[in-house]
């Protein structure tokens, strides 16, 4: 989606990943945007206004104090006038300063007068992100809507490895096109399942499958950047939540159904990709069981069919199921779509597409099987948003 013409005022604040800010000013100028930068006197410390006015073309706000507006309210001024205020990086204290709504200097005084969007793309030490307190002042923006984009998992300016390293700026792009409501998914709530769930049999033995979670967040993704508010309950993988995404997290089965009936109120579109298990233990061991000589019997009860009670809800969403078969796929595919009784259903052979970064699938619907050739798993998840809102439509 162009984002020619958007007006987007990019906040700097005060951390090393300032100077990922800057290569994001020229992919945001590159791609049409008119932006303004404005700059906290920490991230000053980092990297120079200059910078940024070579990049944009403007002169850099830094101060509440020198506005260059005749009325002296710059910070409500240009507050309006922007499509996005984006915050990258946007550092612990930041954070907290949004949370509590303090408004001390220029950058925060901006976002606390807002009419439109703010999104927030985190970097900071990993013992930072970590910290209970963070965790609260994260809590608190995503109640107040505040969007937040990341962070990453890696390696850190100061040598340890953990959360808190910023997105890269082409992947903060990517987002943009949803947060400004620019995208096919605009102002529609999409809940997604993804990876597998896990049954356990005893404290450290459980039922699961090969699931790894990448087409799940792949699908996460693409609505994402359709412009879709998102929201992905996901059993256990090493996956990053795709920006943009808000992630819950689950384990069995049941905890799935339980999340998904929670989240699915005001969803438009489910699409249920996680690989759930059939079936799990009767009643799991309180201890370790022991090894003998002897065989293991274990009695298994049926798990819930999340897609088809979903499907079958009073105010039920556009319900988009997935079926991973190992032959026969359109027989199996098409059959189990009238079983579930759902408007598309999507299938792939699992030998070729589990724990892979590429798929290839096959769309069933009333119109009958459109194929999807093997691409990465986020191609074919971008095709097959583009049809569930052709559908839609």
């Amino acid at each position: 989606m162009s984002l020619n013409h958007k007006k987007i005022l990019l906040g700097v604040t005060g951390g090393v990943a300032a100077y990922k800010a800057a290569e994001l000013c020229r992919l945001l100028v590159k791609a049409g945007v008119e932006v303004r930068v404005a700059m906290t006197h920490a991230a000053q410390q980092f990297i120079t206004p200059l910078t940024f006015q070579a990049l944009s073309g403007k002169p850099v706000l830094t101060s509440m104090w020198a506005s260059g507006t005749d009325n002296g309210m710059g910070h409500i001024d240009w507050s309006r006038d922007a499509d996005l205020i984006l915050v990258a990086p946007a550092t612990a204290d930041f954070l907290a300063k949004l949370a509590h709504g303090r408004a001390d200097d220029l950058l925060s005084s901006v976002c606390l007068a807002r009419n439109g969007r703010l999104a927030v793309a985190p970097a900071m030490n990993q013992a930072m992100w970590a910290a209970a307190s963070t965790q609260r002042n994260l809590a608190q923006l995503h109640q107040d809507g505040v969007a937040l984009l990341g962070p990453a998992s890696g390696v850190q300016a100061c040598g340890e490895t953990g959360w808190g390293r910023m997105l890269e700026p082409v992947e903060l792009l990517a987002a943009l096109p949803g947060l400004l409501g620019l995208g096919m998914m605009a102002g529609k709530r999409v809940l997604v399942t993804a990876g597998s769930t896990f049954e356990p049999i005893d404290p450290v033995r459980g039922i699961t499958n090969l699931s790894s979670g990448k087409m799940g967040y792949a699908v996460a993704q693409a609505a994402a950047e359709a412009g879709a508010d998102v929201c992905l309950v996901s059993g256990a993988t090493c996956l990053v939540v795709p920006p943009g995404v808000r992630r819950v997290d689950v384990q069995t089965a049941l905890d799935m159904r339980a999340a998904v009936l929670r989240e699915v109120n005001g969803a438009a579109v489910f699409i249920s990709v996680a690989a759930v298990a059939d079936y799990r233990v009767a009643v799991p061991a309180a201890q370790k069981i022991k090894k003998s000589e002897d065989s293991l019997t274990l009695q298994l009860e049926l798990n819930p069919d999340i897609l088809a009670e979903v499907a079958t809800l009073p105010d039920a969403p556009f319900c988009v199921g997935f079926a991973a078969e190992t032959e026969r796929l359109i027989e199996h595919g098409e059959a189990k779509r009238r079983r579930k009784n759902v408007p598309l259903l999507v299938g792939n052979l699992a030998q070729d597409t589990l724990g892979r970064d590429e798929a290839e699938l096959v769309l069933f619907d009333d119109a009958g099987q459109h194929r999807l050739p093997r691409a990465s798993k986020l191609a074919q998840a971008r095709r097959l948003i583009a049809h569930i809102a052709t559908l839609l439509t």
